[in-house]
């Protein structure tokens, strides 16, 4: 049999449909999705340690863990676009993984939309009520023209 009488290997696929190669974007899209899921990873392994070790480790360890060791970490900038950058990445790297396994899974596609709405929603809705706590903690309310207590806001 010479070379020219072997058939392609594409001649006569088996292939389902969804999976056969067309000229969509969807490709670039998995291919993109799963880089993320590979460059999130090692980067959220770094905020993740790193966030442990300064909460954990530095100073009085886990007995100075408090309101006022949170407010005191959330006036630094550098602090609140630490746990800004954890929060959003690993959001996104949890629903992306969610996604493939919806995908994965969800036979109809009725349910795999329903089930991807309800995951981004939910997605959303973490995201942006973190986003707005981190950026809007203010550590020495006042109500009603009173300073709450705390002991460590200034008189």
């Amino acid at each position: 049999m010479t070379a020219t009488q072997i058939p392609s290997p594409r001649s006569g696929s088996t292939i389902a449909p969804q999976y056969r190669r067309t000229g969509s974007s969807r490709g670039n899209f998995e291919m993109l999705a799963w880089l993320f899921m590979r460059l999130s990873g090692v980067v959220l392994v770094v905020l993740i340690f790193g966030h442990l070790f300064v909460n954990l480790l530095v100073g009085e360890g886990i007995h100075a863990i408090d309101f006022g060791f949170v407010a005191g970490k959330w006036a630094d900038p550098f602090w609140q676009f630490w746990d800004l950058a954890m929060l959003w990445l690993a959001m996104l790297h949890g629903t992306n993984g969610v996604r493939t396994i919806i995908n994965d899974y969800a036979e109809k596609d009725a349910t795999r939309f329903w089930l991807k709405m309800v995951l981004y929603a939910a997605a959303a809705v973490i995201i942006i009520l973190g986003t707005l706590v981190i950026f809007t903690f203010n550590p020495c309310p006042v109500v009603d023209g009173v300073q709450l207590p705390g002991g460590f806001c200034p008189a």
